[in-house]
């Protein structure tokens, strides 16, 4: 069945492949967009954008709002290099042009202290450089073309984001992210400047990760990914932020583009709301394609086909010369349905957000960014077994009104200041109770409201063209309970030498726990129920970097960051504690959930280690990426002693390449190959006691050693081919991925099997291999 299957790919592909190769044509598309100011959002009058890529050269100016167009580029994979009197350069490299979709473009140009003196060329936000002018450390850019294009990514952002040191996973069905050794619960997703609920399907409650992303390549635009000491504006998070930026639509031409493939099939839209105007829409619509072929009548292999779909939208209107206006907003739904002889379980997980931005140019210095927005995601599961009576029923359901106002203003080419305020109505209904025959049991029972309120300001000081200095103050306040926190974030920037660059941050973060924790039902000694951890702290994390960055050319990258984190006020059992498990654990070993018995705040952790980064830019056809984190994660406990976390896997290697190889008469179609292996520590585990658990026909762990033990170390290795083509109008890709080539099944933990009284594991995927054509015209 395998070798057929294998067959069937295999043939689609050759076929694509071959149905391809038409005659060669002239084939050009238009490179337009907008050069502003970095700092004020300015539009630059008279500024140079050149394809220096092409010969002849190709190029124009910026008119009186910022604006450029440049017509006749011929599709591939260009250089635009950007100059402005008084302007640092910006080099723009890895711009893939095809003929399906004109390229539009936003560059932003940093104002230089030298302004009479040869500006050298700054790396441009393409080429991994932070979008946010306040990051100094721990952070770099991404394209929506990177998420595409690396193995094993599947247009997923957080996939993608593995590739990058420092960055784990420890379950191949789940995209959430390990970061330095930190629990996935401290990731913060954030869009047009606005905190969001997880964005991926079937996520549970408290999960930042999913097993698929709802989020679509077609409307994002180049976005932040932060790994630690986050800028003054980012709170709610302990460990990394990903700040997601959705592009505007084609305001003069109507885009199209369909994709099908093994996980969904979309169409996206975009054009202009009317002729010779500056608004535009753009919108797109995903449905899972095995639910599409189960209700054709095709039988699926499996008792729980995943069914989802997702949708997402941005309309943007310029209502003034010096005001714009935009609302966005996206969405997903997913459920997983499994029929059974003895039970039924129905799980739902669903999410969506939608906001509405106005941005006011005060002066030629400052603007001003306010967002109205309202977000929520339910998880509900419900499981009834057919030859008893029990019922099991959950339902979280959490809404977010939230108002965020921030106030930029460049004071002169040295100092700038970021100033902000974000309002969370917070209202919530938490339920967990399970009847088993004549027994109630809750957990968590719960409806209301809160609120959670954050103010930041922050300060960059450029002392000379070589040195930046960013100083800010972060402070959260929790209405459930009253619990604030103030957090202090600095970072440098130090040009020592051309192409040399020492950088450092510190900052002090903290994040909110599930609100169901809060909100648990703990049972008293004398039998009575209480909200025992309703009380408790922001649980804190104190980051301190420092690394070293090497540019030899505009190429390649050598980036070397040590730091340490210092966690405290972490939930942990109380000093009543009378169970291993709570003498042993801690919210740090958290994977997402919550926790149902009595908390205090007061545990502690640290996490310190090394991230390295060889970076070859793709150019000429090439590019990689070689990464390797050495670190160690630690927690502490009522106990009072120090343990690995369960996310200590101690290292991770990445090895990613990529090589494209032009086809075509006219060269203007590609092939291209992407090969990425990934080697790292295995999962840590409790010890399971196999006599006892034989003794009592059930798992039976040893906490006292929890995560003493740890699984053999991971290995995968994965691909990616694709082949495009370029028409006239349109521009057609065929991809296959395949995750784990290999089909090693690394180990994921183990497990007391009752029926052969042995000790066995579960392993992670084997091969999986996934199908896409994409046309854009």
């Amino acid at each position: 069945m395998a070798k057929r299957y294998w067959l069937v790919i295999s043939c689609i592909f050759l076929l694509q492949c071959w149905s391809m190769n038409g005659l060669g044509q002239n084939i050009s598309q238009t490179i337009k967009g907008q050069v502003i100011d970095a700092e004020s959002r300015q539009p630059l009058v008279g500024a140079s954008v050149v394809v220096v890529t092409t010969q002849p050269l190709l190029g124009g100016q910026t008119d009186a709002n910022g604006f450029f167009k440049i017509t006749g580029v011929t599709v591939g994979r260009h250089t635009l290099k950007v100059s402005f009197l008084g302007y640092e350069n910006g080099l723009i490299q890895e711009l893939v042009v095809g003929a399906g979709k004109e390229i539009d473009l936003t560059i932003r140009l940093t104002e230089s202290l030298q302004q009479l003196e040869t500006v050298t060329v700054k790396a441009s936000p393409q080429n991994g450089t932070a979008l946010n002018e306040m990051a100094t450390v721990s952070a770099r850019s991404f394209s929506v073309e990177q998420v595409k294009r690396y193995a094993a990514a599947i247009n997923d952002p957080a996939r993608m984001a593995l590739t990058y040191a420092g960055v784990a996973n420890n379950n191949e069905q789940s995209n959430a992210l390990i970061i330095r050794g930190n629990s996935p619960k401290g990731v913060l997703w954030r869009m047009e400047g606005v905190e969001i609920p997880n964005p991926n399907h079937f996520a549970e409650e408290g999960a930042t990760g999913g097993g698929i992303s709802a989020l679509s390549v077609n409307m994002l635009s180049n976005s932040d990914f932060f790994t630690g000491a986050f800028p003054a504006e980012y709170g709610n998070a302990t460990s990394g932020v990903f700040d997601l930026k959705l592009r505007k639509g084609n305001h003069e031409k109507r885009e199209y583009s369909v994709q099908v493939g093994v996980l969904g099939a979309d169409i996206a839209a975009e054009g202009p709301f009317k002729p010779s105007g500056k608004s535009s829409y753009l919108v797109n619509y995903r449905y899972s394609t095995l639910e599409m072929i189960k209700r054709a009548g095709i039988e699926i292999v499996g008792d729980a086909a995943p069914d989802f779909q997702d949708g997402a939208f941005k309309f943007f209107f310029p209502t003034s010369k010096n005001s714009t206006l935009s609302l966005w907003g996206m969405g997903g739904l997913s459920r997983q349905i499994r029929r059974r002889t003895t039970q039924n379980d129905a799980f739902h997980s669903d999410r969506a957000v939608v906001g509405l931005n106005y941005t006011l140019f005060l002066s030629p210095k400052s603007y001003l960014d306010a967002t109205v927005s309202w977000a929520a995601n339910r998880q509900t599961y419900d499981a009834t077994r057919l030859q008893q009576i029990y019922v099991r029923e959950e339902d979280f359901t959490n809404q977010a009104y939230r108002f965020s106002l921030q106030w930029n203003h460049k004071i002169n080419a040295q100092h700038s200041l970021l100033m902000g305020l974000i309002m969370s109505d917070l209202r919530f209904v938490l339920l967990n109770q399970t009847i088993d025959g004549p027994r109630l049991s809750t957990t968590v029972n719960q409806r209301g409201e809160t609120s959670l309120v954050q103010a930041y300001g922050q300060w960059k000081f450029r002392a000379s063209p070589t040195f930046t200095l960013t100083s800010g103050l972060h402070a959260t306040r929790l209405g459930i309970n009253g619990q604030t926190s103030v957090e202090p974030r600095v970072g440098f920037r130090w040009n020592v030498l051309p192409r040399h660059a020492l950088t450092a941050g510190m900052g002090v973060h903290s994040r909110i726990e599930a609100l169901s924790t809060y909100f648990a039902e703990v049972k008293t000694t004398n039998g009575a129920t209480t909200q025992a951890n309703k009380n408790l702290d922001l649980m804190k994390s104190a980051h301190f970097v420092v690394g070293y960055e090497f540019r030899p050319n505009d190429d390649w990258r050598w980036q070397v960051e040590t730091y340490y984190q210092r966690h405290f006020d972490v939930p942990i059992g109380t000093v009543y504690a009378k169970t291993a498990l709570l003498k042993t654990e801690s919210m740090l070993n958290l994977m997402d959930g919550y926790i149902t018995d009595s908390l205090v705040s007061a545990g502690t952790g640290r996490n310190y280690g090394i991230d390295i980064t060889l970076e070859k830019f793709l150019t000429k056809g090439l590019y990689f990426i070689f990464t390797t984190s050495l670190y160690q994660a630690k927690y502490t406990a009522r106990d009072g002693i120090e343990r690995n976390s369960r996310f200590n896997g101690n290292f991770v290697q990445n090895i990613l390449l990529g090589k494209e190889w032009k086809m075509g008469k006219m060269k203007t179609n590609t092939l291209a190959i992407n090969l990425r292996s990934l080697w790292a520590g295995g999962n840590r585990y409790v010890p399971i006691d196999l006599s006892q658990s034989q003794k009592r026909n059930t798992t039976v762990r040893v906490y006292e050693r929890s995560y003493e033990e740890q699984l053999p170390n991971y290995f995968r290795f994965d691909t990616r081919v694709s082949f495009t083509k370029n028409r006239r109008k349109t521009t057609s890709t065929i991809s296959l991925d395949v995750q784990n080539v290999f089909n090693r099944l690394n180990l994921y933990q183990p497990f007391y099997d009752t029926s052969t009284k042995s000790l066995q594991f579960d392993t992670q995927l084997g091969l999986v291999p996934i199908l896409n054509w994409r046309i854009e015209f």
